[in-house]
């Protein structure tokens, strides 16, 4: 299809390849030329439209290359002559040709190449003075439909245009519509076509049918009035039309229903967009073939009871837009074959009990645009086999029990538009479909009209087993309760669109898993991943337009196998390595269309906001993630056994080696310091510290002179408790080591030591006293191979081997301590281990 471009000519070879095409549009373009061998590869065409171009001969228009064209539409052209040689020059299989609207001054029809030609239409396509040429009027025996209305000729060019076909048995359908003059005589002249059965005499500005109009046209079966003026119909202006079936009247002036119809055999009457306002009781008497009555657009302010009593087979009934208020008992007697009754835009405000109870067989029911504000219980009573139920555009805000308890058979129901709401989403008494187990369609749209917030019960559904097709959109919904579509297993078709559901829950979907269409689109969502756990696997298009999310992650669209069709225009999305698999995914997926994704937009980050989503390069994001789960795995792997190994193995020199290089960094920076503050930082731990002040303290600082300094005096409080243990050790001559069992076991007792130990190897001076208060074996000094180390190298003091001699004991100390260059008027440091709760972490 090439409709409405702007091509200015077909060319040679513009069709080469299409050997198979079968239809070809190329309507509402500017052709002015067609090149002879334009068509020459279209062997098979059936359909050619060159319609309202700008064609003015049709010499290139040779059928010699379509040999089975059968239609043929070159109306609304520039076309003044048709001469059948610039046609064809021989026999063609045109089975309808249409040069409408073209004010044709020249039509030559020479030879018979038109053997299958059955439609042929000229409306508007004639002009004055026309010379009309046809060799021979069997070369249009075929025609059935003809089509001269609108013709700008006189009445001499039409008369020997119809006389074409009178001779022809063929021509059964005529259309003499808007003809400025000579009605009455082309009208004479149509009727004595022996099979002329449809004829319309639309739009002529007649007035009044006079009893020998038609007098002739015995053979109609279908006679269309419609578009006139007509007021008034002779009372036996149909009388000879012994065959008429249908007969339209409509777009006229009647101010009743005319009494020639009576004296019809009619089945079909159409007498809509008249000015009838009242119906009487012998209207359509004894009319018992009437089946179908259109009365709609009549200003019927109200029925009678007896109107249609005598219409038996009356099958279809239309009276819309006639400001009907009363029904008065119209439908409550026997009209057992009607099956469908459109009432719609009417003013009906009530229904009565039973207001149908008549309509056995009624299959559609339309009250669309009326002005019912509740359905009763036993409205529809009587409607057994109805199927089709219209309340459209209503004021429903109630359905009480019961109401639609009698439509057993009900497939469709139609409640848009109407102001149902309920106050929560709490389970009601009385589901208002839980009787039509057999409904296939329900349309509850726009229920809001003052756009509040609603909410539908969680049963609003219940009953509804057998539900395909569910229209919930516009309702201004704020949630879907979880266990509303419990009863509506079978749903194939969901639109809720245009609602506030920002949130879905996870589990709304999960007993509809036949769903197929998903409709869920202007509604704020932030996020699809409800469809993770909604298990549609068989949802073939969803519609999630216009909403807030902006990544789409991959799980989520994996989640939906038999997805064909996805339409997410108007969303803002991230242009980024967050949704580089799903701009991957468009582009390569061959299951999925995504509508209209070339029109994506970024919305973030801000310097590619607006740009299109498929211009973004995402190549960078794209890795091998097998490689890198491998990659990361085998690396863990490997560091899992290194910190194994090295906790096992090498745990103490690793530490050791840690508190060296801080005493290291220490050393480093106050090398140049030669003035100690303190004689000696005493190490002990919190259960030996009995001894420390009871019994090292006195003897060394009252009895000997050395200065003490305690933990909780001289540390400097907030400062970390290694830094302050580094400050000590090198801000002080020696450093003494209370050692005992729960000394080796102490972790902060051991990172002294150690610092102390590197102070000791780095300076090469006696800087480290040792005092075992008990006696520990060596085999018990192997795990702790730093004190074992110092014991090979450094003498010591035995308290517990002192109790003989206790003075000797003292001596000693005072001895190791005075072997400086320096002895008196320095000080002992005194730090407690694993000391007073918040102060030190207890070992």
């Amino acid at each position: 299809m090439l409709n409405n471009n702007i091509l200015c000519k077909l060319q040679e070879g513009m069709f080469d390849g299409l050997v198979n095409l079968i239809e070809l549009y190329l309507a509402s373009n500017q052709i002015q030329t067609v090149a002879p061998a334009s068509f020459k590869s279209l062997s098979k065409l059936r359909i050619l439209d060159l319609g309202h171009n700008k064609l003015r001969h049709l010499t290139n228009v040779f059928l010699q290359h379509t040999p089975h064209l059968q239609n043929l539409y070159i109306p609304a052209n520039k076309i003044s002559t048709f001469q059948s040689w610039e046609l064809s020059n021989k026999s063609t299989e045109l089975v309808t040709l249409d040069l409408s609207q073209n004010e044709l001054m020249y039509f030559r029809l020479t030879a018979g190449i038109f053997p299958k030609l059955k439609r042929l239409f000229l409306e508007d396509g004639i002009k004055n003075g026309i010379v009309w040429e046809v060799n021979d009027t069997s070369y249009l025996r075929n025609v059935v439909r003809l089509d001269v209305s609108g013709v700008r000729s006189s009445l001499h060019g039409l008369q020997e245009v119809l006389e074409t076909f009178n001779s022809s048995s063929s021509l059964r359908y005529l259309q003499l519509n808007q003809i400025n003059n000579g009605l009455r005589d082309l009208i004479n002249i149509s009727c004595k076509f022996s099979k002329l059965s449809y004829f319309e005499i639309r739009n002529n500005s007649i007035k009044v049918i006079r009893s020998d109009l038609l007098h002739d046209c015995t053979y109609l079966k279908l006679l269309d009035l419609g578009m006139n003026e007509i007021t008034e119909i002779s009372n036996n202006s149909f009388q000879s039309l012994r065959l008429l079936n249908t007969l339209i009247l409509k777009s006229n002036c009647l101010t009743s229903v005319p009494y020639a119809v009576r004296k019809t055999r009619i089945s079909k009457l159409d007498l809509s967009h008249n000015k009838i306002n009242i119906l009487g009781c012998d209207d359509f008497a004894n009319m018992t073939r009437l089946s179908v009555i259109y009365l709609s657009n009549n200003p019927l302010l109200a029925l009678k009871d007896c109107v249609f009593k005598d219409l038996v087979n009356l099958n279809r009934l239309k009276l819309q837009n006639s400001s009907i208020h009363q029904l008065n008992g119209t439908f409550k007697n026997n009209k057992q074959n009607l099956k469908t009754l459109s009432l719609i835009n009417n003013k009906l405000t009530v229904l009565d009990h039973g207001e149908f109870e008549a309509l056995k067989s009624l299959q559609t029911l339309s009250l669309k645009g009326n002005k019912l504000q509740q359905l009763k219980d036993g409205t529809f009573f009587g409607l057994s086999r109805l199927t089709h139920l219209n309340l459209e555009s209503n004021k429903i805000s109630e359905i009480t029990n019961g109401t639609f308890g009698d439509l057993k058979a009900l497939k469709t129901l139609n409640l848009k538009n109407n102001q149902i709401k309920y106050a929560s989403v709490e389970p009601i008494l009385y589901p208002p479909f839980a009787e039509l187990s057999q409904l296939d369609t329900l349309d509850i749209s726009g229920q809001s009209r003052s756009r509040k917030r609603l909410n539908f019960p969680q049963n609003f559904l219940q009953g509804l087993t057998n539900l395909s097709i569910l229209y919930i959109h516009g309702n201004h919904l704020t949630s879907v309760h979880p266990n509303t579509f419990n009863y509506t297993p079978n749903l194939n078709v969901l639109v809720m669109s245009n609602n506030f559901l920002t949130d879905i829950h996870n589990n709304l979907f999960s007993p509809t898993q036949k769903l197929k269409d998903l409709y869920i689109s202007m509604t704020m969502l932030r996020s699809l991943d409800f469809l993770l756990h909604a298990n549609l696997t068989e949802l073939e298009m969803l519609q999630v337009a216009y909403n807030t999310f902006s990544v789409i992650r991959e799980p989520v669209m994996l989640s939906l196998p038999a997805l064909t069709y996805l339409d997410m225009q108007g969303n803002g999305f991230t242009c980024n390595c967050d949704n580089a698999w799903f701009l991957q995914w468009v582009i390569t997926n061959e299951q999925t269309q995504v509508f209209a994704a070339y029109n994506y937009e970024c919305s973030y980050p801000p310097n590619l906001k607006g740009r299109k989503l498929l211009q973004v390069d995402v190549r960078s994001c794209i890795v091998d993630m097998d490689f890198i789960c491998y990659i990361s795995t085998a690396c863990a792997v490997i560091m899992t056994l290194a910190v194994s190994f090295t906790h096992h193995f090498l745990q103490w020199h690793l530490v050791y080696a840690y508190y060296l290089m801080l005493a290291f960094l220490y050393n480093s920076k106050n090398k140049d310091k030669r003035a100690h503050q303190y004689d000696a930082f005493v190490s002990y731990n919190a259960n030996d510290e009995g001894w420390v002040l009871g019994e090292l303290l006195p003897k060394l600082e009252d009895e000997q002179g050395w200065r003490l300094c305690l933990h909780h005096r001289d540390f400097q409080p907030g400062k970390p408790i290694m830094e302050n243990i580094t400050d000590a050790i090198y801000g002080s001559r020696k450093t003494i080591c209370v050692v005992s069992r729960d000394y080796l076991e102490s972790e902060w007792c051991s990172r002294e030591i150690q610092v102390a130990s590197f102070r000791l190897f780095d300076e090469q001076k006696d800087v480290l006293i040792l005092v075992f208060l008990e006696d520990i074996p060596m085999q018990q000094l192997s795990p702790y191979y730093r004190m074992r180390r110092l014991l090979k190298r450094q003498t010591y003091l035995s308290w517990s081997r002192a109790d003989a001699h206790p003075n000797l004991f003292w001596e000693k100390l005072r001895q190791a301590l005075e072997t400086q260059e320096h002895p008196m008027g320095e000080h002992i440091l005194l730090t407690m281990k694993d000391g007073p709760p918040g102060e030190r972490p207890d070992q």
